[in-house]
């Protein structure tokens, strides 16, 4: 029988060079919503955009990447 799940999403987010993996504060939330909601606690997510998802380890992860000091 084959069974069906929903995959847990992972927020990663790369400070100081180092990664830092946030759980998913409310999962009907979007993507946006979440990265909005982390921003209070780090400040470098109101300049960051949401990489598309990959799916690793029996989970989604989207990527917050910083904008800041980059051209274009």
């Amino acid at each position: 029988m084959l069974l069906a799940t929903q995959l847990e999403r992972v927020f990663i987010l790369k400070d100081k060079g180092q990664e830092i993996r946030l759980s998913d504060p409310e999962p009907r939330w979007s993507t946006e919503a979440v990265l909005n909601f982390y921003a209070g606690t780090y400040p470098i997510l109101t300049t960051a955009k949401i990489s598309a998802p990959a799916i690793k380890d029996d989970a989604v992860e989207y990527r917050f990447e910083s904008v800041m000091g980059t051209k274009g």
